[in-house]
């Protein structure tokens, strides 16, 4: 896989580019990092001026992380003079004026002189000078201008590798016509204004039921800063798809087997328990439970029933089986309940006391009535060994 924007398997590019002269560098790790600059921005000929340590050098190697074909390519010489002698147009670069009566550029004007002559075939080199005190008189006398860059006077040196880089950079983008290499993803198309209002609508519906919108004299104001909030990001519709959904896990809580639900397990449980041991939720004269109860014990399952409803929703053998979770059986809710299977799976806690025992005793005969299988499985049996639960469940389904 490449990594860090290094990618092999694309091709190199390596045109018609200017020479990369340095002279008299004094640290393999230089000449290996300005390699890797070159790398960078498409300059592949590099000439090195009387190197200080032994060359070829594994320092180099090290610095250019895999700008090898390059320091491979490198030719060696014994003078400046050697090193540019079939060049027609020479740059130096300086951070010194020298006091030499010779045109002095920037970075991307010497880009914009060089191309020309690239594209004509000519030999073109930008001369970089040591690492400790640059170039000589004698040796910017040779260049045709001076290239020079805007930097703090009072710090004016820059590392031989960056100073390269930012020469390659600006030829780079000369030549490749300023064109970045990618672009953010249109994965989404902007959202039309039938699906904002309709999202406002949802937003500020939520919102009154919180009062928000206080005093109500500010109603109106607030509305306005509301929607231009949103009008301003110019949303996709993915985007509003996602707020949306935001919204509403905000305003109806967590529906899956997810952590953070009002209560936590133990707490979940203790709900359970005095459910069964009052009623299952049932008032006088009602047929059913309490209305939200279901929805109530879906937003808060107890670990056991987090663990199996993940595993039921995992597992081939019963995803796609229609498995619900907290859902009501007619004057029931069933921990989990199939209605295709005509199946129920129903938790018992440990510890259960008498008067939640006859309860689970009372829903199991009213469900086997109506044609239900019922498993009941001990909560502390799914949370130390899932595999055996599944296996039971699924011999039931069997």
């Amino acid at each position: 896989m490449p990594g860090a924007g290094t990618d092999k398997t694309k091709r190199w590019r390596a045109g018609p580019a200017p020479v990369v002269v340095l002279v008299e560098p004094q640290l393999g790790e230089n000449i290996g990092a300005a390699a890797r600059a070159m790398a960078n921005f498409g300059l592949s000929r590099l000439r090195l001026v009387k190197p200080r340590q032994p060359w070829p050098n594994a320092k180099a190697r090290m610095m250019a992380a895999g700008a090898d074909r390059i320091l491979d390519a490198a030719k060696l010489y014994d003078s400046l003079e050697a090193a540019i002698a079939d060049c027609t147009f020479v740059l130096a670069t300086t951070a010194r004026p020298h006091d030499q009566a010779k045109p002095v550029v920037g970075a991307a004007e010497a880009a914009a002189l060089m191309a020309p002559r690239i594209a004509a075939g000519e030999t073109v080199a930008v001369l970089f000078g040591r690492e400790r005190n640059g170039l000589e008189n004698d040796e910017v006398a040779l260049a045709d201008r001076i290239l020079t860059l805007p930097v703090n006077p009072a710090f004016a040196s820059l590392n031989l590798a960056q100073a390269v880089v930012i020469v390659a950079y600006e030829w780079f983008k000369l030549e490749s016509g300023d064109k970045l290499p990618f672009v953010m993803p249109n994965k989404s198309a902007p959202a039309p204004k039938q699906q904002l209002v309709a999202f406002f609508a949802a937003l500020e519906r939520e919102l009154e039921k919180v009062e928000f919108f206080r005093p109500p004299d500010k109603r109106q104001t607030m509305q306005i800063n509301l929607r231009n909030i949103f009008t301003r990001m110019q949303p996709t519709q993915q985007d509003i798809q996602t707020l949306q959904g935001v919204i509403m896990a905000i305003a109806e809580g967590r529906k899956g087997p997810a952590r953070g639900g009002v209560l936590n397990g133990e707490e979940a449980e203790m709900l359970r328990a005095l459910l069964a041991e009052h009623g299952a939720g049932r008032v006088p004269k009602e047929r059913g439970p309490v209305r939200g109860l279901a929805r109530l014990l879906r937003r808060n399952p107890t670990e056991a029933e987090r663990i199996l409803w993940q595993a039921l929703t995992n597992d081939r053998r019963f995803a796609g089986r229609g498995f619900k979770r907290q859902t009501p059986v007619g004057q029931h809710i069933c921990d989990f309940v199939s209605f295709p299977l005509r199946l129920v799976i129903n938790l018992v806690p440990a510890g259960e006391s008498t008067a939640a025992a006859k309860t689970r005793a009372d829903k199991r005969a009213w469900l086997a009535e109506r044609g239900y299988a019922v498993i009941e499985l001990p909560a502390a049996d799914v949370e130390s060994d899932m595999a055996a639960a599944l296996e039971r469940i699924d011999q039931a389904i069997g």
